[in-house]
């Protein structure tokens, strides 16, 4: 340092823009390291020391001596970094909260969406033809097309024709839904 410590002391208290730059050239490069093995980012190491300066220009506290000038300045680092790393913590708390809650929430909108097709899709095939109907609903329930002529005595043919008819009319009468019928796999 040029200046004695006590003149140094002597021009912070008196917020002198000199003692400033020598306060940056002494002391920001080891504030910076002494932050940096706090909060592990160079970033937020400079920014706290930078932050720790502007406090003290700011500031109308008068340092009585060098030595306790230097234990300000490292606690005053220390502290900053420990508040730096709280709210790190905090926030990442947040974001875990909202990412979990947006999780669920899309969940819900789309067993919702998923309700209300299966509704349509339910209420639509009421509407087929008795046997087509029939043979519909035994392909919902995941019966082969020879299981279902077997059930129904119906031949295999037949009961292609009727689940192409069904789904002819359902794409019909349900548009756009019956896109994401087979989206949801059940066609």
């Amino acid at each position: 340092m040029d200046i004695s410590e006590d003149k140094f002391i002597q021009q912070i208290n008196t917020k002198e823009v000199g003692a400033f730059r020598v306060l940056f050239e002494h002391f920001y490069n080891y504030l910076v390291l002494y932050a940096m093995k706090r909060v592990r980012q160079r970033e937020v190491a400079e920014d706290v020391v930078q932050e720790v300066f502007v406090a003290i220009w700011e500031s109308p506290k008068e340092y009585n001596s060098f030595r306790g000038f230097k234990a300000f300045l490292y606690d005053a680092i220390q502290n900053r970094c420990l508040d730096y790393l709280k709210h790190k913590a905090v926030e990442n708390r947040y974001l875990a909260y909202q990412l979990a809650n947006h999780d669920d929430e899309r969940e819900r909108e789309y067993n919702l969406m998923r309700e209300e097709v299966y509704r349509e899709l339910y209420l639509s095939v009421r509407e087929l033809p008795d046997r087509c109907r029939e043979v519909f609903e035994l392909h919902l329930k995941g019966k082969k097309n020879e299981e279902i002529a077997e059930l129904l005595s119906l031949s295999v043919e037949t009961v292609k024709t009727h689940k192409k008819n069904a789904v002819r009319f359902l794409k019909e009468r349900m548009g756009n839904l019956f896109t994401l019928l087979v989206m949801f796999r059940v066609l």
